[in-house]
């Protein structure tokens, strides 16, 4: 047997209510800034609730249910109820186009949506588009519809009882979460209760969560980041978690504060976000002791970070894909933040070629992690046999991101496989150029990419967002890359922008920039 045993979502908050029911389970603000909690057994309580009225829906082990919620309480409630009655949730992104949601209802066959009247006049436009869909459930309604199910109603009427309840399994899939698709249609990830379980015991581990810690969650919990890190990590040591319906830069330590969140998880873009931001020393004093984080910063950012809220950062690695983190910095070790870390508990890491052979230290090669699909990767694509079987391979799981190891046994990212730039027969890594170009005082964010060129295969540009009050030239910055780079990994031309597209978490959506290029 190991870490995970046996163990469900349903048998470990059964678990943990029964040791800690009158303990606060959730804080949570919502967007006007009202504040709610809810203890361990009231949340236990909105579960069973919920689980008898999904059950009085006709909803089946096995269905799939779309969420497209903002963070809040119900989404929570949703995702464990589906959970204790065997049903598969797939959460959405509130700001998906009605044509982006019909693709992943009628991918995934959904038959029930759970979502909030705001958002709901996108799906009644596609209703007749949307065959599988047999309910609509609002969250936080005070209305009444004939074509649409109350949420609260709907808990107030049902009933305690666990006896209805099908069998579940540690291997059954309770989550199925959709890649973003920049390169392809989104792929839906299929989550299994030993995968959430899994890594949940591993993040808690490698960051030393205890029942005292609040996790802090900002981060859409629509996303990997948000479920598997910091609510995984909170449930299975018996902690709690911090819960905003939004992300607000100005706001994120008065609200950890009046939360009581002490561990937040960021990526780059909100660390920025948060650097910008009129400072005062108050912001010093607040309980967080670490901020988990993933992509890169520039190292000014990590230590102006670090000085001036009085906490720890820590960079990791993983992908909805691997669900655990496999590479991550040490909590107790030397930090180098610049670095994606070490391999972590339970996971072998290794790079190789593009024959699958691994590469020696100090060469880029494509990150692989060794695991168990269903256990400690995810089980595989929904019916995407080809896909899955690109992925997972004899027990390694090929992320399409490359990295090299440093002699200290460090792994450092260099870029997206596909991102990387071909120019007059090198190959160079629009990560490493971007790096330098960050260390420019006046660059707040950079993005680089391979554009078409006759004579050199492909040119580097480079789209820059300047620092507030700030200014700089393009032949500036470029010269500033010359003394710093190699000739051939020198932007041709740069171009500074106000903004980039982006996923939700804050990723640079860098197809959408090479879309906009003209050729």
């Amino acid at each position: 047997m190991d870490i995970i045993g046996d163990r469900t979502l349903r048998s470990l908050l059964e678990e943990k209510v029964s040791i800690h029911a009158t303990k606060t389970w959730i804080a949570f603000e919502d967007a006007g800034g009202h504040q709610t909690t809810k203890t361990y057994a009231e949340f236990y309580d909105g579960v069973l609730k919920l689980s008898n009225a999904l059950l009085d829906l006709n909803i089946q082990k096995g269905d799939h249910v779309t969420i497209h919620l903002p963070n809040n309480i119900e989404f929570l409630t949703t995702w464990f109820a589906l959970a204790h009655i065997g049903a598969i949730m797939v959460p959405t992104n509130i700001l998906s186009s009605a044509d982006e949601m019909s693709y992943i209802i009628n991918h995934s066959e959904s038959v029930l949506l759970i979502t909030e009247e705001e958002h709901v006049e996108k799906f009644q436009n596609i209703i007749e588009d949307l065959p599988t869909i047999q309910h609509i459930i609002l969250t936080r309604f005070k209305n009444e519809s004939p074509s649409l199910l109350n949420f609260d109603r709907l808990i107030e009427k049902a009933s305690t009882d666990t006896s209805r309840f099908p069998k579940v399994s540690t291997e059954d899939v309770v989550g199925m979460l959709y890649t973003s698709g920049t390169t392809s249609k989104p792929k839906g990830v299929q989550i299994t209760n030993a995968n959430y379980i899994y890594t949940g015991e591993l993040m808690s581990k490698s960051i030393q969560v205890t029942e005292d810690d609040r996790m802090f969650i900002v981060l859409p919990l629509f996303h990997g980041n948000a479920q598997y890190y910091s609510t995984m990590s909170a449930l299975v040591t018996g902690g709690s978690i911090a819960l905003t319906e939004k992300f607000s830069a100005s706001r994120y330590f008065k609200q950890a504060k009046s939360l009581g969140g002490t561990v937040g998880s960021l990526f780059a873009a909100p660390i920025r976000m948060i650097l910008a931001k009129d400072y005062t020393e108050e912001l010093r004093e607040n309980p967080i002791r670490l901020v988990m984080y993933a992509q890169a910063i520039a190292e000014h950012q990590i230590k102006e970070f670090e000085e001036k809220f009085d906490c720890k950062l820590l960079h990791m690695y993983g992908m909805t894909e691997t669900v655990g983190i496999p590479l991550i910095n040490p909590l107790n070790g030397v930090r180098k933040n610049l670095s994606i870390g070490r391999p972590s508990i339970g996971y072998e890491v290794k790079l190789i070629d593009e024959q699958g052979e691994e590469v020696t230290q100090g060469t880029v090669g494509q990150i692989a992690v060794k695991g168990v699909p269903g256990r400690t990767i995810m089980k595989q694509y929904f019916k995407n046999e080809e896909a899955t079987r690109q992925t997972l391979q004899d027990g390694w799981l090929l992320t399409g991101d490359n990295a090299r190891i440093g002699e200290d046994g460090y792994f450092y990212f260099v870029d997206r496989v596909k991102d990387m730039i071909k120019r007059s027969g090198e190959n160079v890594a629009a990560q490493e150029v971007e790096s330098v170009l960050t260390q420019h005082l006046a660059v707040y964010e950079c993005a680089v990419i391979g554009v078409p060129d006759d004579m050199r295969d492909e040119a580097i540009k480079a789209f820059v967002i300047l620092n507030k009050d700030m200014s700089v030239t393009e032949e500036e910055l470029i010269e500033f890359c010359k003394e710093r780079l190699a000739k051939f990994k020198v932007p041709n031309s740069i171009e500074f922008v106000e903004d980039f597209p982006r996923t939700p978490v804050g990723k640079i959506q860098k197809h959408i920039l090479r879309s906009s290029i003209s050729i």
